[in-house]
């Protein structure tokens, strides 16, 4: 049985902005609480360490479709199912400021019970509330994004920025 959780923020900041943090995926420790680590192993390959449930996993994930300012989709390679869709979309602030509305969707396989309690609780999509919070928090007191990648994915091919 696969589960699925949704997650949504409004984050003070553009939509370049935001997206461009976002594809700075060894920085997700910093506000994914499950995260340990993830290793960029090339423009669609990571390489996550994560702890669910107090259970170290790892695992390798392919980006299969990334379109810069709008979304990055992702799919596991090894081990359990894990697949997830970020959507980036851009809105004004009532003040007139850019703001950028972030909608995270995850589906996985529950691996023990505590992940299938987790899903059925609702408890995994209040975690990736509060990770999306840990993210806005990152990016509206840094004023600026670490980083970023402009290139597009469409089916695991990456396509680069500079062609």
């Amino acid at each position: 049985m696969t589960t699925t959780l949704t997650a949504e923020i409004d984050v003070n900041a553009p939509v370049s902005t935001v997206y461009n943090q976002w594809t700075q995926f060894e920085s997700f420790p910093h506000y994914l609480g499950a995260v340990k680590s993830v290793t960029q192993v090339d423009d669609v390959r990571t390489h996550w360490k994560v702890s669910i449930g107090g259970r170290e996993e790892e695992f390798f994930a392919d980006i299969v479709d990334q379109v810069p300012d709008d979304h990055i989709s992702w799919q596991s390679t090894d081990g359990a199912f894990h697949a997830g869709r970020v959507e980036f979309v851009p809105r004004a602030h009532e003040d007139g400021h850019a703001e950028t509305l972030v909608k995270l969707r995850m589906e996985w396989e529950p691996q023990g019970i505590l992940e299938t309690i987790g899903g059925a609780l609702n408890i995994d999509s209040a975690q990736a509330k509060k990770d999306l919070e840990r993210f806005k928090k990152f990016i509206e007191e840094r004023g600026a994004e670490t980083g970023g990648w402009r290139g597009e994915v469409h089916g695991r091919e990456e396509t680069s920025p500079d062609l």
